[in-house]
């Protein structure tokens, strides 16, 4: 879902720099800002809120800094990722923060990992993959599982199934649902769990 843009220039710039890494990088503020504009103000993992502040989000590398320092600086790398329960027991952290310097098999701002076709959502909330490996990493990993996300993503889902359910000819009207969702300039927090419903409606899936 997430369509990476132009590297910000000071990026550009750094990384051209003799002994540049991520850790002396001065313009975050800028690489944050383009994060949250091309992720249209959602967490790259389970699609909450994030804003362009240090202390509203976390610059997440896809592949971790540990593993892939040649990748630190690479902007195919990068995402932006809410805070995840930082400061929280382990048990109740997620994203970036309980991922750490573990990999996760698909990254979701490549456009070759299509991340939007391995992922559905029960009627509970709960996020799952059909991809044996990449399911345990939705838990295990992410936390993306947690009740309170969980309950986030259910209220979305009985949300765009009321309109569903009221609206009169609703089939013929889903494709402008949909465009009108991914259009939006800054989706709503857990938006992708209402296109992914609406687009198996398009399809002539479920009920």
């Amino acid at each position: 879902m997430i369509t990476k843009g132009a590297e910000p220039k000071s990026l550009t710039q750094h990384r051209a720099q003799p002994h540049s890494n991520y850790d002396n990088y001065t313009q975050k503020g800028e690489l944050r800002a383009a994060l949250v504009s091309e992720q249209k103000g959602l967490c790259c993992y389970c699609t909450g809120r994030i804003r362009a502040e240090r202390t509203a989000m976390k610059i997440e590398h896809w592949k971790c800094q540990a593993d892939h320092s040649d990748l630190q600086l690479v902007y195919g790398n990068l995402l932006g990722a809410c805070l995840g329960g930082n400061g929280k027991s382990p048990n109740e952290q997620h994203c970036d923060t309980r991922k750490g310097d573990r990999d996760i098999k698909w990254n979701p701002a490549d456009t070759a990992h299509a991340i939007e076709t391995r992922l559905e959502y029960l009627v509970d909330g709960t996020v799952k993959s059909s991809d044996d490996e990449f399911d345990p990493e939705l838990n295990d990993i992410l936390g993306l599982n947690l009740s309170y996300l969980k309950n986030s993503r259910k209220a979305v889902l009985d949300s765009v199934l009321q309109w569903w359910r009221s609206t009169p000819k609703a089939r013929q009207k889903v494709q402008q649902q949909i465009d009108h969702r991914i259009n939006a300039a800054e989706y709503q927090p857990f938006s992708p769990v209402a296109i992914w419903f609406l687009r198996q409606k398009a399809g002539g899936k479920a009920s």
